[in-house]
């Protein structure tokens, strides 16, 4: 395996990880709030889900990144070069 399978792998559980316990701390965070006014659910609600997609979108973005590293490995000509190929 090549050093770029290792960081795709690395960036697959830190892109897991971290928009997980986000998501996490937000939905707890909106419940609470629920829980202390309810008349706010409509408002909390909306603005939770607007959150959850940015936090998401960290997710998706690390996930892309990881697939341009295995397949389309933008340092090939680098490493070709450095070779003398």
């Amino acid at each position: 395996m090549e050093w770029h399978h290792y960081c795709s792998g690395d960036l697959h559980g830190v892109g897991a990880i971290g928009p997980g316990v986000g998501q996490g701390r937000a939905v707890q965070g909106a419940l609470s709030a629920i829980a202390q006014q309810p008349d706010e659910r409509n408002s909390l609600t909306r603005t939770l889900f607007v959150g959850l997609a940015m936090i998401e979108s960290i997710a998706i973005y690390c996930f892309v990144i990881s697939m341009i590293l295995i397949f389309a490995n933008p340092f090939w000509a680098y490493v070709v070069k450095k070779v003398g190929g």
